[in-house]
């Protein structure tokens, strides 16, 4: 055991190590005390009279070594500023430590901790319009009250919902399924990178891990794990989304649902878990009271209000693209937002998150033809 310095290696390797599930890996721990060092230095007699433990797992724990490359995996996580927390580390998110199957460590990149109550906003890949905006603003208000959003920066509404929560200056965590040092969807490279500077992206997968059919849904059980509620916006019958559902009711977590409309098949997944006894939500206000908390007053959201009651913000409260979207909606243009992106040579994530923000803080409106004008 001399490559296994402490206990936070030996988490390190088990976590990486690819035949010990989340399932098998908790029945380890408790069988060794909680102690991975003992696991990692377990005969395969002892191990093999673990609960699920057949003898691939065995093989696996026992040739460790052979299997994951401890040193590289450090040097990595140096190299790339990233951390591995594990249970015992305080800024590893309070919820998630009661779920009875959660890693044992998180790949961890941003500087923001969580420190607030998280609310999940999760639904399909191919949002409809519709679906997209009810995540922005869902998240951007959920956001400026106090809550952090977390999601899994999969395409459709997933990156509405991280958009929203960046838009506001909120905060806001990505849950990926795959190991940090990939990006997936690949498109998402902007959004990843603003996350790690406003929010945190988080991953209990090693470096080098693919996406596939069995790491989303050890995704969506952490995405529900650490969140005291979970908001279903547009989901299939069949969709990945329902599988967060089911881990929120396991969990005993809020299940909140949008309702959608009856004739589309990216809607009944929503009205199903509504039959089934899922919570209803058409607001911010629907999301508070579910939770019992109070609506946070105006002074604690930090709106600047201006005459006769309204919360347009002053240049003081804009980025400076902000400001020069402002200029150009003022000057009476009626702008789309891949023509921003040419006119002020800047990415289409950080277009979006503009534009989102101008709409949350009612400086600009979203016309019906998908262009956007002064308000």
């Amino acid at each position: 055991m001399a490559n296994v310095i402490n206990k936070r290696h030996a988490m390190l390797v088990l976590n990486a190590l690819p035949l010990v599930g989340p399932v098998t890996l908790r029945r380890l721990m408790d069988t060794f005390s909680g102690d991975p060092v003992a696991v990692l230095s377990a005969s395969g007699n002892q191990l093999g009279r673990v609960k699920g433990v057949g003898p691939k797992v065995v093989n696996s724990l026992m040739l460790w070594r052979q299997n994951f490359d401890l040193e590289r995996e450090r040097g990595r996580l140096e190299q790339s500023h990233t951390r591995f927390l594990i249970r015992e580390d305080i800024e590893f998110p309070s919820l998630l430590k009661q779920v009875y199957d959660a890693p044992v460590g998180l790949y961890w990149q941003g500087g923001y901790f969580v420190d607030r109550p998280c609310v999940a906003i999760v639904g399909t890949r191919r949002a409809t319009l519709y679906g997209r905006s009810v995540a922005q603003r869902l998240a951007g208000e959920l956001a400026q009250m106090g809550f952090c959003i977390v999601s899994g920066m999969a395409r459709g509404t997933d990156t509405a919902a991280h958009l929203g929560a960046l838009a506001v200056g909120g905060k806001t965590v990505a849950i990926c399924g795959c190991g940090l040092d990939i990006i997936y969807p690949p498109e998402n490279l902007e959004l990843h990178r603003e996350i790690v500077a406003q929010g945190a992206v988080v991953s209990e997968f090693c470096f080098g891990r693919r996406a596939d059919r069995q790491t989303f849904p050890m995704r969506n059980r952490i995405v529900a794990g650490m969140s005291e509620a979970v908001i279903v916006i547009e989901s299939a019958a069949a969709g990945g989304s329902m599988i967060t559902a089911r881990f929120a009711g396991e969990q005993g977590r809020q299940l909140l649902v949008v309702p959608g409309r009856i004739d589309q098949a990216s809607s009944q997944g929503c009205h199903q878990l509504i039959r089934d006894g899922a919570t209803l939500v058409t607001s911010a206000d629907d999301v508070l009271e579910a939770l019992r908390y109070a609506r946070p007053v105006v002074s604690e959201l930090n709106l600047s209000t201006g005459e006769g009651g309204s919360c347009a913000a002053s240049s003081a409260d804009m980025s400076p693209l902000e400001i020069a979207i402002i200029a150009i909606v003022e000057a009476g243009e009626q702008i789309a937002s891949d023509w921003l992106c040419q006119r002020l040579s800047v990415g289409p994530a950080e277009v979006s998150v503009a534009l989102m923000s101008l709409e949350l803080k009612r400086r600009i409106i979203k016309r019906g033809d998908g262009r956007f004008e002064s308000l």
